[in-house]
């Protein structure tokens, strides 16, 4: 399996590819990484040096890998972070060449627009390109609650609200949704939901909830479960590997006192986890 992955990345510690090529490549995926920006850390700290490159600086990657012949050979597409319009325009184009490469290739877009607390932090027209454009010609998104509720444009925090979200993302365009840091109606004080949707049916996962804030989580739980998607084709399953994965890796975080997440001292966890959740089915 090859998945070409366009996002941001970091030299010191995990988010954006520098969170989720590791992964996938610990499960066995040859990765094709390509950098939307270079930061010495990602922004969490408050200063950082680096650059952010431009659409044209990503299609002219893209040009030189459909050059070598491969577009053919790859399953997919994982795209998170885009720091503009140009570069998201040109994360649609590599997706639109893959597809056309291999019709059997899925998009996998994380619509990366802010978070429950901190709100909208992507620049502005960005949360706008990606519910109006991006999203729609995905095949997989997967935002979190924050997120959710901003493309589908109201609460989803009672399950009828969360059911009509889902499945307005649904008609938007994309076949699969995961939806990570669900904090519903009864979801317990100490849980967090995750849960993935087909229009077919829906699959909740409860984890337990870490006092812990760490970034590249969402990139690495994008990763995962694309991986698993594409593997297994099964929705349900891959959302119970994912979660038990993501939540080893944590939990060996909080453990470990360290600000970045343990990707590398805790990656059996990404083959083997250590923790087990039940994936229910959504009435």
């Amino acid at each position: 399996m090859n998945i070409l992955s366009i996002q941001s990345h970091v030299v010191f510690g995990h988010a954006g590819n520098a969170a989720a090529v590791f992964p996938m490549q610990r499960l066995g995926v040859e990765v094709w990484p390509v950098h939307t920006v270079q930061f010495s850390n990602h922004t969490g700290y408050g200063a950082w040096t680096g650059r952010v490159f431009d659409g044209p600086a990503i299609e002219e990657i893209v040009e030189g890998i459909a050059d070598r012949g491969v577009l053919g050979t790859c399953s997919g597409v994982l795209s998170g972070y885009m720091g503009s319009s140009d570069i998201g325009n040109a994360v649609l184009g590599a997706a639109h060449r893959v597809r056309i490469a291999n019709s059997k290739a899925l998009w996998c877009c994380d619509p990366v627009i802010g978070d429950v607390g901190r709100g909208i932090f992507v620049r502005p027209g960005i949360p706008e390109f990606l519910r109006d454009v991006a999203v729609p010609q995905a095949d997989i998104v997967t935002p979190n609650h924050f997120e959710l509720e901003y493309l589908t444009g109201g609460s989803a925090r009672s399950a009828a609200d969360l059911r009509r979200a889902l499945a307005t993302l649904h008609v938007m365009g994309p076949r699969i949704v995961l939806a990570t840091s669900v904090l519903a109606e009864d979801t317990p004080a100490d849980a967090l939901d995750m849960i993935a949707s087909t229009p077919e049916g829906a699959w909740r996962v409860r984890i337990p909830r870490l006092e812990l804030n760490a970034n590249g989580t969402g990139d690495m739980v994008a990763a995962l479960f694309f991986v698993h998607v594409l593997r297994d084709g099964d929705v349900a399953g891959a959302l119970g590997k994912a979660a038990a994965s993501v939540h080893g890796v944590l939990q060996a975080t909080l453990e470990a006192g360290t600000r970045e997440i343990r990707l590398i001292a805790a990656q059996e966890e990404f083959v083997r986890p250590s923790h087990s959740f039940s994936v229910e089915a959504l009435a």
